[in-house]
């Protein structure tokens, strides 16, 4: 069995979202077989990667609380190798319906169980909260991957996601572990960003990726295309980055310096 990877932080806005389609295509790029499962209502994965959510039909709402095939919900991408469970709006709800169904936390990993062995990667962009959704999420996954901004109050209320992680590894899944975490954001033109990953190293030491996340114009605006970075501008700094970030899961050396990576002119545009 590949890795489950859960993308997690129950903040807003730290690029949860970017790096799950970025990553997962980098992944695919390298050859890996990759299933991305869009876990947030919102659902901003699915639309990011060009799916019309008016016209889907089952999603991964049916399969959490329809114990629908996750299989028959799976859309295939831009490239060979790279598979999406959408989302839908319907997912808001799913909190309260979860409530009252048996075994509820393992909903997702159940599901998931039944392909896992076909997929090298299965990534899952969770939703920013930490509710019944995100407890799934980390119950299924193998490990987590947690993406920080480097901004004000980067490391604010990161106690209660680790909190939350400890209690899933201690009472639903003992396999659990960090993957890593990501800083992304980063603008080199602050003292700010080099504070916040000075610290961060400081915090999680080898945890942390060596590849940082530039806050960049070209990945913002190539959801709105929907697509990866990669096809939307394969020369931009975040493409670069996140090819770098693939290359680190998989192993691959990645030079010391990476996170110097970022031009000033490109963050500033």
């Amino acid at each position: 069995m590949g890795k489950i990877i859960a993308i997690c932080n129950q903040k807003g806005g730290v690029g949860k979202t970017t790096t799950s389609i970025n990553l997962g295509y980098y992944l695919a790029h390298n050859g890996k077989k990759v299933l991305l499962v869009d876990f947030d209502p919102q659902a901003n994965a699915t639309s990011g990667l060009g799916v019309n959510r008016t016209k889907m039909y089952q999603n991964i709402y049916d399969v959490l609380i329809n114990n629908y095939p996750p299989a028959n919900t799976m859309i295939n991408l831009c490239i060979p190798k790279f598979k999406l469970i959408p989302s839908s709006i319907n997912l808001t709800g799913a909190e309260i319906e979860l409530i009252n169904l048996l075994n509820r936390e393992y909903r997702l990993k159940k599901a998931l169980s039944e392909i896992a062995r076909e997929y090298d990667f299965i990534l899952i962009d969770s939703p920013p909260s930490l509710g019944l959704l995100t407890i799934n999420a980390l119950t299924a996954a193998t490990s987590v991957l947690i993406p920080i901004q480097c901004e004000y109050y980067a490391l604010e209320g990161l106690s209660r996601l680790l909190d939350t992680i400890n209690l899933v590894k201690e009472n639903l899944n003992t396999e659990l572990k960090i993957e890593g975490v990501l800083l992304t954001m980063a603008d080199y033109r602050t003292n700010l960003t080099s504070e916040v990953i000075d610290e961060t190293r400081q915090y999680f030491k080898d945890k942390v990726f060596k590849t940082v996340i530039p806050r960049s114009i070209r990945l913002s605006e190539a959801p709105g295309f929907g697509k990866p970075i990669h096809l939307y501008d394969k020369h931009s700094i975040g493409a670069k980055m996140y090819s770098c970030l693939a290359s680190e899961i998989l192993g691959e050396s990645v030079s010391e310096d990476i996170n110097c990576g970022a031009v000033d002119k490109e963050t500033a545009t």
